[in-house]
């Protein structure tokens, strides 16, 4: 065990609102520390975005001391001015394997890191009460393993996994985000619980897989998800992948993530590209993805593999630009250049930028929305009633400005539409198939 005395303040910087919470908890009498991964990142000198605090205050005695603060859940934890501010606690069996059946809570702030899963997540800043000097505590020597790179499990690794089988997800994320080797007995065991993922939610899952693709090079923790058989269970559309295809998705992904980072759409896109839109739909689906955001990663990937070259007509660039939505064509090109594979097919694709950035400040019609007449038009100016022809009529006029945008005038379009209703009426009278305009 290794613990540091520090000085009155904290041996890392710690914005002024969180420490008046100590301070009021230490003030009332009470031990608390700041706890968890804000402590991890602060001592690796990475910016904090969220501190936890834990003390030996029960729920009923935080909410007294922090007026307004609601509580949040049956383990103990209550948010006070926008912290969560949980009490000390020891857990007792897992049945399924995700929470503990019971939970009693504890004065020791030994007892509450000795529950923790990670050694570095296992570490503490604070002081029993306003009577002591605060200090790092840090029984599991996480410091130890901050400065060795490493990701090892608290105690008994496999006991850790099997109490909560989303610790194999975070010990993922954790140890590709900080690009840290996990240690050998924490792998094996890891190895050995792959198949516990079952007991997590679908959208927990989703949520982690999420978070570790708004890391820097998310392709580690696909990598480590692999080599411990996490993958399998998890995303077992990506783990059936031939090696030299995965790999080439995780290149792109990582391309597209240093392009676009925090493009969580681009990122999905790009990881499940190699696996087909329907595959990638189900498998979206099962990640909670929403429906919207779902529709638009499928046509991506659907959009994505057709081919440039050189002697595409403009038509052509205006109808591939019409495969997805005008809000996606910046994702399209940019999961285009992420898959781009050698200097040939990157220079191509920086070709079709160029060209389709022509046809977009050219404002060439794209989209139903862009044609100069819509349905109403057709309902008023030709008398037709509403019925499927309508659409039928307006995609073929959008077909025809696509190849010819001059034609996009609103007298013209009625022309040519009055010309396809006819065309549709004597079709559906001279049993050609077509259907007759009711």
């Amino acid at each position: 065990m290794s613990t540091n005395t520090s000085a009155e303040g904290p041996p890392f910087p710690v914005e002024p609102e969180v420490m008046v919470v100590l301070s009021t908890l230490w003030q009332s009498g009470h031990g608390a520390y700041l706890v968890g991964g804000g402590v991890r990142d602060a001592l690796l000198g990475i910016p904090v975005s969220d501190w936890d605090v834990a003390t030996d205050a029960r729920p009923q005695r935080i909410l007294a001391i922090f007026p307004g603060s609601t509580y949040q859940n049956r383990f103990g934890t209550v948010l006070a001015r926008g912290l969560e501010v949980t009490t000390f606690r020891r857990d007792h069996r897992y049945a399924d394997h995700r929470r503990p059946d019971s939970v009693t809570f504890s004065e020791d702030v030994y007892e509450d890191l000795a529950r923790r899963d990670l050694t570095i997540n296992a570490i503490a800043w604070g002081r029993r009460g306003p009577e002591l000097a605060p200090r790092l505590i840090d029984p599991a020597d996480g410091q130890g393993d901050l400065e060795t790179r490493l990701v090892r499990a608290v105690g008994d690794p496999s006991r850790r996994f099997d109490e909560d089988a989303l610790r194999l997800l975070r010990a993922v994320r954790i140890a590709a985000r900080l690009d840290f080797a996990i240690e050998p007995v924490t792998k094996r065991a890891m190895v050995a619980h792959a198949g516990d993922i079952e007991w997590v939610s679908e959208e927990r899952i989703g949520s982690e897989v999420r978070r570790m693709l708004a890391t820097e090079a998310p392709s580690r923790s696909i990598h480590l998800m692999r080599e411990t058989g996490i993958l399998a269970t998890t995303l077992p559309e990506l783990d059936a992948l031939p090696t030299v295809t995965l790999d080439q998705a995780l290149a792109a992904l990582d391309e597209a993530v240093a392009e676009a980072p925090g493009n969580e759409r681009l990122a999905l896109a790009a990881l499940l590209g190699e696996t087909g839109a329907d595959t990638a739909g189900s498998v979206l689906e099962r990640l909670r993805v929403a429906g919207r955001d779902n529709d638009a990663i499928t046509a991506l990937i659907a959009a994505a593999p057709e081919l440039y070259s050189s002697d595409w007509t403009d038509a052509d660039v205006r109808r591939y630009m019409g495969r997805v939505r005008p809000e996606l064509l910046d994702d399209l090109l940019a999961l285009r250049a992420a898959r781009a594979g050698d200097d040939d097919m990157a220079r191509a694709e920086v070709e079709l930028r160029e060209r389709i950035d022509s046809q977009r400040a050219a404002d060439s019609p794209l989209t139903l929305a862009d044609l100069a007449i819509d349905g109403r038009d057709l309902r008023e100016t030709l008398g037709m009633p509403e019925s499927p022809a309508i659409g039928t009529i307006l995609e073929r006029l959008l077909g025809d400005v696509i190849e010819d945008p001059s034609l996009n005038v609103r007298m013209t379009l009625l022309t040519r539409a009055s010309l396809i209703l006819d065309e549709l009426v004597q079709g559906g009278r001279s049993g050609t198939g077509r259907p007759p305009i009711r």
